[in-house]
Formats: structure tokens, C-alpha cells, sequence
């Protein structure tokens, strides 16, 4: 750990429990020691992940019972955010729980059988510490390993399918009918700061603030959130579900500010945006957490470019411009695609979030500078896509390759629902659209059609989680 590449990793060369990396090895040692695999999956930015690593992970007792009983695995879910998400699903099927850290106990062939998110230090009431969990863990694993494998085979393929794709056909109605139920989830919790400090919330307030021809109720709704942002901003990010990444939270803001002003010529969202515009602006030039992997970059330059645009401010433009040109330069090889941090090598296996995100900032800045090389880097990302990304099924797998760290996990999962940043086959949809319109190419645009059908039988447990994707979906079915 103090060998690693990120602050979440590197302070738990601190910690009393005996960290390992995600690698073969890792999952070869748990086989041989016959143990299971307690992953641990968090970010530096997370409140919970703190608190938890200082109650429980610094805690010389609980890391001897840890490292007697686990192969103690820790993993930073913004350096490996497929894992993140992976491991995140099988949670919500063990639990109903999102959100991070996630705290998961796995066999060696890498499959979840008990999990969760956070767990205090110890909880002798309910039994949900981690002083009662480890024991207890340890025990089933080794008296009921039938059920155990049989359970973590069950959590596997649920967790899979909902990540697999379902193919149908667009309909106009059950598209209109999923934007209707984000809009009653939005109305529902519009008051709880928490809420509206989170990205799902902005992400989903997004679809309605767009939609056109929006009714009295949902103009003054929309009114009333733009308000909130406009003059608590930092307030709402502070109070937010302390998981998720800020810069991302405030350039999902920055967007819906932009909207705003853009709808109404209202002077307090344009203001409220440009102090958002600035603060992005100098967290691209300090390229501070968020910035220093090509994903987050990509949709935070983005932002601040598109937001730029609207608001009329060409030195952010210009920020925005040279924030895409040091990504470019550091992250991306011409026909190869996008890596995802800087401090790896040119990997073979690449991961979609990032050529998505990459090549959406490359179309914003072609449409603002007309610079033909921003929009030849957003094809080649796009042809990078089809080689190395596509399923012949329709949609995008996760990564340009089966991740040979994790053992049982051969199937690539193709994400579509919005989490930390939008859903990554939603993206590639709205990026295939752009491109069309931008490029004149209408192959580009029956690309995205057939993205989009390959979730269409797919029913979201959670609305607020598509917003992206039926926001795509809606602008595939306007009238041209």
C-alpha cells in the first residue's frame, strides 16, 4: 500500500489490518489459505470511507482478527471504478444498499455471498459491527460452504443480468411513462439537502429541466430547484451523501445552472454558474482528485466547456480548451483509445467510462472552437469503441477486455444506469448522436438507435439511475 497510487490507498500502509492488492495473487492466496476474501472498496473523498478506516481498520484487535481469518483486500474505487461498480451491484442484490464504502465478503473465485456498506466498529444491540461480523463470517464459511457457494453463484448472475442488457424497441409512451416517474421521485424528495447534494438527483434533474414544453407544475418545480442551487450551492455538497465525488456533484450543478439561464435569462443562475465555472476551472488547472483520472476529467471539462458556451465566458473556454489538450496529450494514443490515469502504462485493457467521457468533452470543444482535430480524436474514440468495446448483442461492455485479476468473472458486465458519473452506455449513445450531427454521418445515429434498444426490454429499479438514458432515449425519438 504505501507503493500505491492514490491517497486511499497509500494510507492504509497506516492501518493495523494487512492490506492486499486487487490481483491474482490476492485471490491465489485466499485458494490456498482456503479463506475468504474481505474487499474493502473506497475512495478519499468519501466521509463514511474515513470514518470507517479510522474505527475500524486502525483498530489493532479487529486487524489481527481480520488478517487470521480474511485475505484483506483494498481497492480505490475511482483508480478501479469497474470493480467499484461491480462489487456495488452485488451489494444492492445482497442488500438493497448503494453507496460507499462498500464492504464485501467474497470466495476465491471472486464471487460476493455477504455484504454491504458501512459497519461501525462494534454493534453487540443489533450484531452488525464489525467485531460480531468477522467472527460469524468466518464460521459460515467454513460450516455452510455449500450454501455459501450456491448463494454467491445466485448473487452473480442477478447482479450480471442487470448489467447485461435486454433488447427491445423503443416506445415513445414507456419512455414518456420513466421520465413521468423521475419527475414524482424528483418531486418527493425536492427538500432533503442530502438529495439534492448527490449526482443521481442533479443528473435526473437534468432530464426535466430539458424537457420541452414542460407544464406550470413542473416550470415552477423547476424554478424552485435552480433557486436552491443558485444560493446554497456548497451547502448541498457539504450535506450531500458524503460518497460520491464534489467536483462531479458541482459540474452536474453547473449544467443544470447553465439550463436555467439559458430557459429563463434569470441573472441569479447566471452568476451562481459562473462561481461554479470558477471553482471547476481551478480544480482542472490544480488537477486535483477528480481530475487526475481521464473519466471524472473528461466529464468535468466537458461541463465547464458546454457551460462556458452558454454563459459567454471565453476565459473558462479557454481553461476548458487547455484542460481537453493536457488530457489529450497525457491519456490518449491515436487509434488506441484513452487510459485511465496517467501513472499506468499504455494498458491493453481499457475501460468505456473514459473513451465516452473523453470523446463527449473532444465534440463540446469542436463545437466551440471548430477545430477539426478535436472532432477527428472524438471519431477515432468512437471507432475505438467498435473494435474494441462492442458486443455483438448491441450496447458496450465495460472494458476492452476480460480483467484477468478477476477470477469467475468472465463476462464483461455493459453498464447503462447513472452512478458516480452518467450511465457509461447512456453516454456512448448521447456521444454516437452528437457525432452525427456534428459530422454530417448518419451511420453515427443508428449507432446510437441500436445502443439504446439493447437496454430497451431492461426495467431500472430505480428511475432516478436512467436519467441519462432516457434523456438519449427521448432526443432519438423527437422529430428531426
Amino acid at each position: 500500500m504505501a507503493q500505491a497510487t492514490t491517497p486511499f490507498l497509500t494510507r492504509a500502509a497506516r492501518q493495523s489490518v494487512s492490506w492486499q492488492t486487487w490481483s491474482r495473487e490476492s485471490f491465489t492466496l485466499a485458494a490456498r489459505l482456503d479463506r475468504p476474501i474481505l474487499l474493502y472498496v473506497g475512495a478519499d473523498q468519501c466521509r463514511s470511507c474515513v470514518a470507517m478506516d479510522r474505527e475500524t481498520y486502525s483498530n489493532l484487535e479487529l486487524g489481527r482478527m481480520i488478517d487470521s481469518l480474511f485475505v484483506p483486500v483494498r481497492v480505490d474505487r475511482d483508480e478501479r471504478p469497474d470493480v467499484a461498480l461491480r462489487y456495488g451491484e452485488a451489494v444492492h442484490v445482497l442488500t438493497g444498499l448503494r453507496g460507499y464504502p462498500l464492504t464485501v465478503f467474497l470466495n476465491s473465485d471472486g464471487s460476493a455471498f455477504f455484504g454491504g456498506t458501512y459497519f461501525p466498529a462494534d454493534d453487540p444491540v443489533t450484531g452488525r459491527g464489525m467485531r460480531q461480523i468477522i467472527p460469524e463470517v468466518a464460521r459460515s464459511f467454513r460450516a455452510q460452504r455449500g450454501f455459501i457457494v450456491r448463494q454467491a453463484a445466485l448473487v452473480r448472475q442477478l447482479s450480471l443480468n442487470r448489467q447485461s442488457g435486454a433488447h427491445g424497441v423503443l416506445e415513445p409512451r414507456v419512455v414518456a411513462a420513466n421520465i413521468d416517474a423521475v419527475r414524482v421521485a424528483l418531486a418527493r424528495s425536492a427538500g432533503r439537502s442530502a438529495q439534492l447534494g448527490s449526482f443521481i438527483y442533479q443528473q435526473a434533474a437534468t432530464l426535466v429541466l430539458a424537457a420541452p414544453g414542460a407544464d406550470s407544475a413542473t416550470l415552477a418545480w423547476s424554478r424552485g430547484l435552480l433557486d436552491r442551487v443558485a444560493d446554497s450551492a456548497e451547502a448541498l455538497v457539504a450535506a450531500g451523501e458524503g460518497n460520491e465525488p464534489p467536483s462531479v456533484v458541482r459540474a452536474a450543478m453547473l449544467r443544470n445552472l447553465a439550463i436555467g439561464w439559458s430557459l429563463t435569462k434569470e441573472p441569479r443562475y447566471r452568476e451562481a454558474a459562473r462561481r461554479m465555472l470558477a471553482s471547476l476551472v481551478a480544480a482542472l488547472e490544480q488537477r486535483d482528485g477528480d481530475a487526475m483520472f481521464a473519466d471524472r476529467a473528461g466529464y468535468l471539462i466537458g461541463s465547464v466547456i458546454e457551460a462556458a458556451a452558454t454563459l459567454g465566458d471565453s476565459v473558462a473556454e479557454r481553461a476548458g480548451l487547455a484542460a481537453l489538450d493536457s488530457v489529450l496529450t497525457r491519456d490518449y494514443v491515436a487509434g488506441r483509445g484513452v487510459r485511465h490515469q496517467a501513472t499506468e502504462p499504455n494498458p491493453i485493457r481499457l475501460l468505456l467510462q473514459d473513451q465516452v467521457q473523453v470523446a463527449s468533452a473532444c465534440v463540446a470543444a469542436y463545437g466551440v472552437s471548430g477545430d477539426d482535430w478535436y472532432l477527428r480524436v472524438a471519431e477515432d474514440l468512437a471507432d475505438v469503441l467498435e473494435r474494441s468495446f462492442a458486443d455483438p448483442m448491441g450496447g458496450y461492455f465495460e472494458s476492452s477486455d476480460v480483467d484477468r485479476e478477476m477470477p469467475g468473472w468472465a463476462n464483461r458486465a455493459k453498464p447503462i444506469w447513472d452512478d458516480q458519473l452518467p450511465g457509461a452506455n447512456a453516454w456512448a449513445a448521447q456521444l454516437l448522436l452528437r457525432l452525427a450531427e456534428a459530422s454530417g454521418e448518419s451511420g453515427y445515429r443508428q449507432r446510437a438507435e441500436a445502443t439504446l434498444e439493447a437496454f430497451a426490454g431492461l426495467t431500472p429499479t430505480d428511475q432516478m439511475r436512467a436519467a441519462s438514458y432516457l434523456a438519449v432515449a427521448r432526443a432519438i425519438l423527437s422529430p428531426r
